[in-house]
């Protein structure tokens, strides 16, 4: 018994000393150690969807719009910049924007876009501004996920209405009319049809704000399925404030049987004059002149009714009760109270949104697939938005050019590839071209060839593209056009976001999933099928999407696909499909069998979103999935290191609401991963154990994909474009005590030596700077100075910053987390001022590559790091060349330097010189030879006539110059210098040569005598 008791005591003692079984310290670290480290929007800037619109009456150049995944977003010059306001409050997908009619600072935003599609991001409930948009705060209804309009009292804005769609994917009750009198302090449901029918469309009379129209729609997404239409989807009428409602949906005139989606309006200028646009059979454009009490159908075109649950929205015109528009793949506007259209296009087709200025019917706001565009002509022409930074992508991926390219397909618009930096300040129109497939697909890039791409689209769509020559190729699996048809019929089941992608064992084998697994090792030309069916099939959700009225086929909503696919990066034919049914499946031998590994705990139905190969484990696999389609909005992260034998879901740290859409390992760092949600992004130290947010600069935007490509990590989002992080290697060296030392250094990631300049731009993307970046944490404000220095190899230093200031250049920093970037070039040439050059920049050269070292010096102490400068991949320069055109410009930039010096001094000497004649006019036969001397030395070594930038157009550049323009001509790309700019560099050199020794003996022979030379120079920082 005693040893019994004994063994016990020791059990629990070592208990207490390692801790307990399966309970582990979270390893995760405070953002701020690291917060320099930001997120970069790439671009483009292309817009997205936007589904809401308004402008400002009082402010002729003042517009707002919801981006669809963006957030809200202003104009105060008419759409040639906008900018985002919400970021720092909310984001996701915007349904609703409206502006107070009694005070344009008051704005109330509704989340959720009613352009209910596929690819569908919720809203974050009501949110205010009181101030134009400057601040915001959340103003209720936060479960509500879809608000379809928000009007405003035009009188008082406290009183407030919202059209609720509420939750597409499941039964709720908090649909329908809400209310409030109090600012959004509470609010009132007032009008409710039932759990499934929320309201869509909502109007207040212009004239009599207290008579209300709304529209009701019975609408459900699920995952294999929209559904538009049923007994709930009515028209109602309110004439008392939206206390009470009267149905007119069945009144004389409008259609019998099932009703769909509706859009109402009223004339502002005749109350009683009434459109509506009906999804029914027998559907079409509806007016009444009498309020509502009777109908008649006045158009019946299928063009402004097709699609009926992406369109269907009516706007009464402003100044004419007899025009009248809709909205749909084009606007289409009637001059004759609506029985004939006239269709146009603002610069982007597919309309939901419309604003129209109550003063002035030819000022205009308009959204479409490709955001805002604003009109001043009613609109004959319209503002463009190639401003907006509102792209949703599906996937990303990168390619092996140098520097890399990101690929991704933008929704509503073409797959892209665009640099992922360049050598200038911005990413520019000019840094993207569409690529292989369309919109909806996943691009593969030819391990072989930068320039072969393979992109996707709906319908089984698959495209080969050459950039070189620009030839295109359909390499279909199956080409059997499925529009229109549910998938019940389909020999093979594709979905709009089908895998493609090459192996990363065998770069000419290219793989591609529909319900099946299939592969080419001929570009497409044939496909080898070698896989059975890896889902459910499930019959009974394989039909005809878009409910009882319009059908909605596109093939978005086909079910029971292989979702996402990957090979494992380091075992040949370790191949996992994940299918968007809820099944994972694994084959160890390349096809031949396959394993039906699904977690038991995995939800049935569970969309298997994407896939990671495990970078450090044969038979690992992380998995990303979604279930929100089914109304379950929690994140699911699983991973497995035997093949799916056993799952562990890792999620401890997420939000329960935010639903996961990627994870991804880091490559370089077992055990950190990286995990998108639909409203934003986490990081884990721990293999997956616990997450912490990384979101850090990034917007609240849904994040749809992630890859990682040189340390560097690249987001595509659904709203925001690509965004990435420039050096992964920051979080790579974390460790507990960073922030609790007294200064850290981190080890700068090595770098190419590429140009670039990084500025903030509302119409372009944000560049990477040229050089290394380095990043480095201060606990305490330092006492006395923060020093960064950087040596060569054989430890000389190259150059230097201080918060005390070198040269001019003061080291900027705070506690916490900073960021420095030096460029890798040594100091400029010395300047003088007002000095006027034309193509002669000072700019000392870049470093040749090789390895340096960084030091970080706070108050006297310490720290150093290596890292390397990388050559620019694109030139096939040897390093001796490289050393070649260091020298060549380090020896133009010493003597511009020292000619520039001696311009200074000539300078200096004949300001005192100067002095002294005024005061002992007597020295004039002795000072006046040495100031003509010495002037004509500075002529012949600078065009002293320069005063303005063109001037050396008409007064002829001197010595300085000409040595200067050396630096772009040498400077120019990775060359050793030509024979030409060597002969120029010495001859140049040597009448530069000329002049400073004449001023040199002058200066000892003459100056001297009269003027402490000495003393002058030690004052003007000179040798």
């Amino acid at each position: 018994m005693m040893r019994k008791i004994l063994q016990l005591i020791l059990v629990c003692g070592l208990m207490l000393s390692f801790g307990l079984p399966n309970e582990t310290k979270a390893q995760t670290y405070d953002e701020k150690v690291y917060d320099a480290v930001q997120w970069r929007l790439v671009g483009p800037h292309r817009g997205g969807r936007s589904a809401a619109v308004a402008g400002v009456a009082s402010e002729k150049n003042t517009y707002y719009f919801g981006a669809t995944g963006g957030g809200v977003w202003k104009t105060t010059d008419g759409g040639r910049n906008w900018g985002n306001i919400s970021d720092g409050y909310f984001g996701g997908s915007i349904g609703a924007v409206t502006v107070a009619e009694s005070d344009p600072n008051i704005i109330y935003v509704g989340g959720g876009e009613k352009t209910v599609r596929g690819n569908v991001s919720y809203g974050y409930g009501m949110w205010k501004s009181t101030d134009a948009g400057k601040t915001w705060a959340q103003t209720g209804l936060e479960e509500s996920r879809f608000i379809s309009r928000v009007r405003i009292h035009p009188t008082n804005p406290d009183v407030v209405y919202a059209a609720l769609l509420g939750d597409i994917f499941k039964p709720t009750e908090m649909r329908g009319v809400y209310k409030t009198m109090d600012g959004g302090k509470t609010w009132e449901r007032k009008l409710y049809v039932g759990d499934v029918a929320g309201a869509v469309d909502l109007i207040l009379d212009p004239n009599n704000p207290e008579t209300l129209y709304a529209t009701t729609w019975d609408v459900k997404r699920t995952p294999y399925s929209l559904e538009s239409g049923g007994p709930n989807s009515k028209i109602f009428k309110s004439t008392d404030g939206g206390e009470n409602w009267t149905e007119i949906s069945r009144n004389k005139g409008l259609p019998a049987g099932l009703l769909g989606i509706m859009g109402i309006t009223v004339s502002p200028l005749n109350s009683n004059r009434l459109w509506a646009i009906v999804e029914n059979l027998e559907g079409g454009v509806f007016r009444s002149d009498d309020g509502g009490e009777t109908w008649e159908k006045t158009n019946e075109d299928r063009s402004l009714r097709q699609r009926a649950w992406y369109y269907t929205r009516i706007y009464a015109d402003t100044q004419d009760e007899n025009i009248v528009y809709v909205v749909n793949v084009d606007y289409h506007k009637s001059t004759d109270g609506g029985k004939t259209f006239k269709s146009s296009s603002a610069p982007h087709g597919d309309h939901h949104d419309l604003w129209i200025d109550p003063n002035d019917n030819q000022r205009m706001v308009i959204a479409d697939d490709g955001g805002a565009q604003v009109s001043y002509d009613g609109g004959t022409s319209w503002s463009t938005y190639m401003n907006q930074p509102t792209a949703q992508f599906y996937r990303v991926t990168t390619d092996n050019h140098f520097p890399y390219r990101i690929y991704g397909a933008q929704q509503d618009n073409s797959t892209m590839r665009i640099n992922h930096r360049n050598e200038g300040a911005a990413i520019t129109e000019k840094d993207w071209e569409v690529s292989a497939g369309s919109e909806s697909g996943w691009l593969a890039v030819d391990p072989n060839d930068n320039d072969i791409v393979f992109g996707g689209n709906y319908g089984g769509l698959l495209q080969y593209l050459d950039h070189k020559s620009g030839a295109k190729r359909n390499v279909n699996v199956y080409p059997d056009n499925p529009m229109g048809h549910g998938a019940e019929g389909m020999k093979f089941r594709f979905q709009w976001n089908f895998p493609i992608f090459f192996s990363p064992h065998d770069s000419n084998v290219l793989y591609t999933t529909s319900n099946q697994f299939h592969r080419s090792s001929n570009k497409g030309q044939s496909w080898e099928t070698f896989s059975p069916d890896l889902t459910r099939n499930a019959k009974d959700k394989l039909g005809p999407s878009g409910g009882p009225i319009t059908k909605d086929n596109t093939s978005v909503e086909y079910y029971s696909t292989i979702f996402t696919a990957a090979e494992s990066p380091l075992k040949k034919g370790v191949i996992w499909a994940g299918s968007d049914d809820g099944l994972v499946h694994v084959t160890q031998d390349n096809g031949k069998t396959w394993e039906n590994v699904t977690p038991k705990d995995l939800p049935e139905w569970t969309q298997v979103n994407s896939m990671e190969g495990h970078p450090f484990e044969e038979g690992g696999l992380y998995f990303a999935a979604t279930a929100y389609k089914n109304g379950d909005f929690a994140p699911y992260l699983y991973k497995t290191t035997d093949y799916g034998k056993t799952w562990t879901k890792i999620v401890k740290g997420i939000d329960a609401q935010h639903f996961t859409r990627v994870v991804r390992a880091d490559p370089a760092k077992k055990g950190i991963l990286y995990a998108g949600t639909e409203t934003g992004m986490y990081i884990s130290f721990d293999d997956g154990a616990n997450w912490q947010s990384f979101q850090m600069n990034l917007p609240i935007v849904p994040i749809t994909d992630l890859t990682i490509k040189e340390n560097n990590l690249i987001a595509a989002t659904q709203g925001r474009s690509f965004w990435i992080i420039d050096d992964l290697t920051v979080f790579h060296q974390l460790a507990e005590n960073v922030g609790s030392k007294p200064f850290h250094l981190f080890q700068p990631q090595d770098s190419y030596s590429l140009d670039g300049v990084r500025k903030e731009s509302t119409t372009a993307g944000t560049n990477r700077p040229g050089g290394v970046l380095v990043y480095y944490h201060l606990k305490d404000e330092p006492k006395e100075e923060v020093r960064l220095e950087f040596y060569d190899k054989q430890k000389k230093l190259v150059h230097q910053f201080s918060s005390k200031g070198i040269e001019g250049d003061t080291l900027k920093y705070k506690t916490g987390s900073n960021e420095f970037n030096w460029n890798l070039r040594i100091p400029d040439a010395r300047k003088f001022e007002g000095m006027i050059m034309w193509s002669g920049p000072l700019r000392g050269p870049k470093v040749v590559p090789g390895d340096y070292s960084v030091r970080l010096i706070v108050d006297g102490q310490a720290q150093e790091h290596g890292f390397k400068v990388l050559p620019d991949k694109r030139y096939p320069t040897t390093q001796e060349d490289l050393q070649a055109k260091f020298d060549f410009l380090l020896s133009v930039r010493d003597k511009l330097t020292e000619t520039h010096e001696a311009i200074i001094l000539i300078r200096k000497y004949k300001e005192e010189l100067h002095t002294i004649l005024e005061k002992d006019p007597k020295q004039k036969r002795r000072i006046d030879p040495i100031v003509k001397t010495i002037s004509d030395i500075e002529k012949e070594l600078y065009q002293t006539q320069n005063s303005s930038g063109q001037d050396p157009l008409n007064y002829p550049i001197r010595l300085n110059n000409k040595l200067a323009h050396l630096n772009v001509i040498a400077g120019t790309g990775e060359f050793k210098p030509t024979d030409s700019a060597e002969e120029v560099r010495v001859e140049i050199t040597r009448q530069i040569n000329i002049q400073l020794t004449k001023f040199k003996e002058i200066e000892k022979t003459q100056i001297s005598k009269i003027l402490n030379i000495e003393e002058m120079k030690t004052e003007l920082k000179m040798k």
